[in-house]
């Protein structure tokens, strides 16, 4: 019992550590193109300014940017448990190109996402890569200590042990070892690191965490107004739909009693027109119930309800769900109707076959993700669905980030914190 726990163990800290490598190589390999790409194309575009071209590029450069800082926000929720907010500042749907480029340069968050590239490029790309480092360089060494210092007949540096000989080998796979050792103590540890110096540069100051309650004000008011809009959607609903059908059908029933003993053939259409339009109206009032907070997630929660939104796609939808438990109800049903208004759009615009739902829960953050295989191109902007699930999340102090490079695939992925 005890040697199968300590290798169990064992391997679990073997998984852990090549894990770790691999997610830091990803990230180096990652973070160093993204970031010179997305820091060069800001200088340029904010450069054309003056001339009236950046004002047209430098809404879609920076918004680049806060996608590629969202997703690394996403990244160090998932393998670090490092939470990074973010606190941009909401722009009007409507807004002239002038405003928004202007609207987001006034936004300290740009600044602070501007000065994060630099480092990613720099500092983060060394703590990314080193776990990956430490993991394969002893390997070097042990080839060394086997016979690959003979193919370097003018000697041979390994680290600082020059290797010129069997003996300077076996030297050299000491060293190996003792790496070995540090990339078993240090390899998490060090994308920790990594994680922990981003959130330094993204994350918010005293004056920021102001900055960030101003924002989520801001995005408590949005709530507002979309919780008003959504009231006087269903008014309209209910007066122009059912309301209307049974008002219909009132009539009907009461020309129908004038004619019952006067023309009873008359009154049995009526009748069958009565019986239509009543069930047009329970069929009407079912469909608004559901767009208010539907029946199945109420009673089955989160997962079926979703499953349940899946069959009426009419995508191939595969959904899989690891929840513990339920939710509180608000963000339940934030949680629906976000993944709902991604999935509309991946079947109205991308041109899918295919779509796959993950919804799971992990360090305190509700996590969804809606894959599909289409053309890609999708953004987060002024227009877009997105933007109005952007706001949705952001009204939970929730996170969105999208990857959707052209021709595909498009990645949407939604963190909501939940106890």
């Amino acid at each position: 019992m005890t040697t199968e726990t300590k290798n169990g163990s064992g391997r679990t800290t073997g998984r852990g550590i090549g894990l770790a490598a691999v997610r830091g190589l990803a990230l180096a390999l990652v973070s160093l193109p993204g970031a010179v790409l997305c820091f060069c194309l800001s200088l340029v575009s904010m450069a054309l300014i003056p001339i009236g071209m950046g004002i047209v590029t430098t809404p879609y450069v920076l918004t680049g940017v806060r996608a590629f800082a969202n997703s690394r926000r996403v990244l160090a929720a998932e393998w670090g448990g490092v939470r990074i907010p973010p606190a941009y500042r909401p722009l009007p749907e409507d807004a002239s190109p002038w405003a928004r480029t202007f609207g987001m340069l006034r936004d300290p968050a740009t600044w602070r996402d501007l000065r994060w590239l630099p480092v990613d490029m720099t500092a983060g790309f060394v703590t990314a890569l080193l776990p990956a480092v430490l993991l394969l360089y002893p390997l070097e060494g042990f080839a060394l200590a086997i016979g690959l210092w003979r193919v370097f007949p003018d000697g041979y540096w390994y680290g600082f042990v020059p290797v010129t000989g069997q003996a300077s080998a076996f030297g050299a796979a000491a060293l190996g070892l003792v790496l070995l050792f540090l990339a078993h103590v240090l390899t998490p540890r060090l994308l920790g690191v990594h994680f922990r110096l981003t959130r330094a540069v993204l994350g918010g100051s005293r004056r920021e965490l102001a900055e960030r309650v101003r924002v989520l004000t801001e995005t408590r008011q949005d709530a507002v107004d979309a919780s008003a809009a959504e009231l006087r959607r269903i008014e309209r609903d209910l007066h122009d739909g059912a309301q209307a059908r049974l008002v219909a059908v009132g009539m009907d029933l009461g020309t129908i009693e004038a004619l019952l003993d006067k023309d009873p053939a008359q009154a049995k259409e009526l009748i069958a027109q009565a019986r239509r339009s009543s069930v047009e109206a329970l069929s009407e009032l079912r469909e608004l119930v559901r767009g208010i907070h539907p029946p199945v997630l109420a009673e089955r929660g989160l997962g079926d309800a979703v499953r349940a939104l899946a069959l009426r796609l009419p995508v191939a939808t595969e959904v899989s769900v690891d929840l513990p438990g339920r939710a509180q109800a608000p963000v339940e049903s934030a949680a629906y109707f976000a993944v709902s208004e991604v999935l509309t759009n991946a079947v109205k615009h991308s041109g899918a076959d295919r779509i796959w739902v993950d919804l799971h829960r992990a360090d305190g953050m509700l996590r969804a993700t809606v894959t599909d295989n289409g053309k890609g191109g999708a953004v987060i902007g002024a227009g877009s669905g997105l933007a109005g699930v952007e706001r949705r999340l952001g009204t939970f102090d929730g996170v969105l980030a999208v990857s959707s490079p052209a021709g595909g695939p498009t990645m949407v992925t939604m963190e909501i914190p939940c106890a």
